[in-house]
């Protein structure tokens, strides 16, 4: 599978920007779409429901986030072994088939008196075919929607999956009030369910023209060609690496003030929001490229300010503007996309979207680990520093564009 370089007339500066109406008035995006936003509402509440559990059963505040977002460090183990069912030749079959999956693994998390060793087994094996099926729905996403339209519509789903976890974790709340975890987890399995019949209700089967058989061999083939390359390897680095860093500092809020985490948080939340909804609805591919350089630079410069201890107002405005930088990874994911060939694309950014996850949990780690050493606040600046350095010393050439065949 050798690799060759490719040059071509650039995009056009003028590249018309598609509407989020637009985009769900396409049938099979919208069954896309809406299925993606179930199945991120009955992961919160699974999420919620499992650490609930644990929390009660041995009060460890370790345990317990691990069954929250134990499940992220699996997806890496799709990513290196069998991403490459995502660009099978039938993938809405494929994707019903995951998703039938998860099904019976929520369902599972339901059985009272489980073994809590068995539901964290649970939570690792959803984790790996979740990812397998994130790997699925991006590739058929490519091919739902025009390449023009691609990151408008990874914009959506972005502002879609950040709304649905705050809506989930307080309705998660409210709902553990009532029917307790066991009857959460009954509802989280209902919800996939309701997702698998939407994507078999409004998808159809495409074709992505696979010439070699989908497996192990395939898997490391194509990962590494997609490593090979500079060019490729610095668009993965620059998703993965000062992303991975922030979030790791977000993971210090509870330490840094734990009596006002939750503003920054909050700030936070409202600050990716914003800049998913400014940078993926209201420009154009062009302009999120040349803005690329400049949001990846704001994802991690406010948080400087913390080296000094900011009041905190100041560091909420500073944490939500660092937050609109979150939108960088819409054009490096737009960029990605157009050096990938349409027959490996959902592997290409399933491997993309697991290892940015699994980059998250890496770099919460290593922040947490400079706080056991240094105060929480110095601890991220620390960190945002490295992300700064990683961004200035990284940046993703624009032309030409180097394409895996």
């Amino acid at each position: 599978m050798p690799s060759h370089r490719t040059t071509g007339p650039a995009a056009p500066p003028t590249t018309p920007t598609t509407g989020y109406r637009a985009l769900l008035r396409n049938k099979e995006f919208g069954g896309l779409y809406l299925s993606f936003t179930l199945t991120v509402a009955a992961s919160t509440l699974s999420g919620f429901a499992l650490g609930t559990l644990v929390n009660d059963r041995t009060g460890s505040p370790f345990l317990t986030a691990v069954s929250m977002y134990g499940a992220t460090f699996a997806t890496v183990l799709g990513a290196l072994t069998l991403m490459s069912v995502a660009d099978g030749k039938r993938p809405r079959r494929t994707l019903l088939l995951l998703q039938s999956v998860s099904l019976a693994g929520v369902a599972a998390q339901a059985v009272p008196g489980l073994p809590l060793a068995a539901r964290f087994a649970l939570l690792l094996t959803l984790g790996f075919f979740q990812s397998l099926g994130t790997g699925t729905r991006l590739g058929l996403l490519a091919e739902v929607v025009p390449g023009s339209a691609y990151a408008p519509a990874r914009s959506l789903m972005n502002v879609t999956a950040g709304g649905m976890v705050i809506v989930g974790y307080a309705a998660g709340a409210l709902l553990l009030r009532y029917i307790g975890p066991y009857g959460v987890f009954v509802l989280a399995a209902a919800l996939t369910a309701l997702g698998a019949a939407v994507v078999a209700a409004t998808v159809r089967e495409h074709s992505i023209r696979l010439t070699r058989r989908p497996g192990l061999r395939r898997t490391w083939t194509t990962n590494a060609e997609l490593f090979a390359h500079p060019g490729r390897r610095t668009l993965l680095l620059n998703l993965w690496v000062p992303n991975g860093l922030i979030v790791g500092c977000e993971a210090l809020f509870l330490s840094y003030d734990p009596g006002r985490a939750g503003i920054l948080l909050g700030a936070t939340s409202a600050g990716m929001l914003l800049g998913d909804l400014i940078v993926g609805r209201l420009l154009d591919a062009d302009r999120r490229r040349r803005l690329g350089f400049g949001l990846r630079l704001l994802l991690a410069g406010p948080f400087l300010l913390f080296a000094v201890h900011p009041p905190v107002v100041d560091a909420a405005v500073a944490v939500g503007l660092a937050g609109i930088g979150f939108a960088a990874t819409l054009p490096l994911q737009e960029q990605l996309l157009e050096e990938t060939p349409e027959a490996i694309r959902g592997q290409v950014q399933g491997v993309e979207s697991a290892g940015r996850m699994t980059g998250q949990g890496i770099g919460a780690a290593i922040v947490g680990g400079l706080a056991q050493y240094l105060a929480p606040g110095t601890a991220m600046a620390v960190a945002a520093g490295a992300s700064v350095v990683v961004t200035l010393l990284c940046r993703p050439p624009m032309t030409p564009y180097q394409r895996i065949s």
